[in-house]
């Protein structure tokens, strides 16, 4: 069992997990939860519409095998899956962690989990399940996650300073977040690596590992959380056109 968090059947998750998490928005947009935090200074991706390949063609080029290889997902850990739509990634990491491992798929868009809930009870998969996050909290049980992936959808985080500090705590010692990215402008789906590290040394987080590779559409990066998180008011965000601070608003 996962420290903090219960891994229960999937059809009671789907229902249970996916009422909607309503956010007060104050007149700026941003939801009252962020504003202890700055704002991003860069524009945000809209959600989806990314353009990847089928399933298939992305096996074709073991793009999913190449990330967890990187990643070092090995039987019995505990992955969590953020931004997992469709379960590209949540079925194949469940296979790899197999039955005593653990995989929590987790979204925003209450929709697509409840077709990733079908999915997962369709293919038998009873060491996955689902729940729904917000744009700036994934909601993760602390002390939970040996890894956590954020494939081609950070640039989607609409909050990533309060996203990332809301994470941190979700991750076991010695665990890890990888991220699988495209190194073109947020705006269009992608981020570029330098403002994807300053954004993390922003919370806390170093970069343990980075590599270029054409099967995953992208590059990857691994980060581990060092020290302690620094308080909200004290991070200071990135700008858009290098990695150096800017000042906090």
């Amino acid at each position: 069992m996962v420290a903090g968090f219960r891994f229960i059947s999937c059809a009671v998750l789907a229902l249970a997990a996916l009422t909607s998490g309503c956010e007060n928005k104050v007149e700026d947009g941003r939801a009252a939860s962020s504003r202890a935090f700055p704002r991003a200074d860069r524009p945000v991706s809209n959600l989806g519409a990314n353009g990847f390949s089928s399933e298939t063609e992305r096996d074709s080029v073991n793009e999913a095998r190449t990330v967890m290889d990187l990643a070092g997902i090995a039987k019995g850990m505990s992955v969590a899956d953020l931004g997992a739509g469709e379960g590209y990634y949540t079925v194949r990491l469940a296979q790899r962690v197999g039955s005593e491992g653990r995989v929590l798929a987790q979204d925003i868009d209450s929709e697509a989990l409840r077709n990733l809930g079908l999915r997962i009870e369709r293919e038998r998969l009873d060491n996955v399940s689902i729940k729904q996050g917000a744009e700036d909290d994934p909601r993760l049980p602390a002390n939970s996650f040996d890894r956590v992936m954020l494939v081609h959808m950070y640039h989607e985080v609409g909050e990533p300073y309060a996203f990332l500090w809301h994470l941190r705590p979700a991750l076991r010692p010695g665990g890890s977040v990888v991220v699988v990215d495209v190194d073109r402008p947020t705006e269009s789906h992608g981020i570029p690596p330098a403002l994807l590290f300053c954004e993390f040394e922003a919370v806390g987080f170093r970069l343990a590992e980075f590599v270029r590779k054409p099967k995953m559409q992208g590059y990857y990066a691994r980060f581990e959380a060092k020290g302690a998180a620094p308080a909200p008011e004290a991070i200071r965000p990135c700008r858009l056109a290098g990695s150096a601070p800017a000042a906090a608003r």
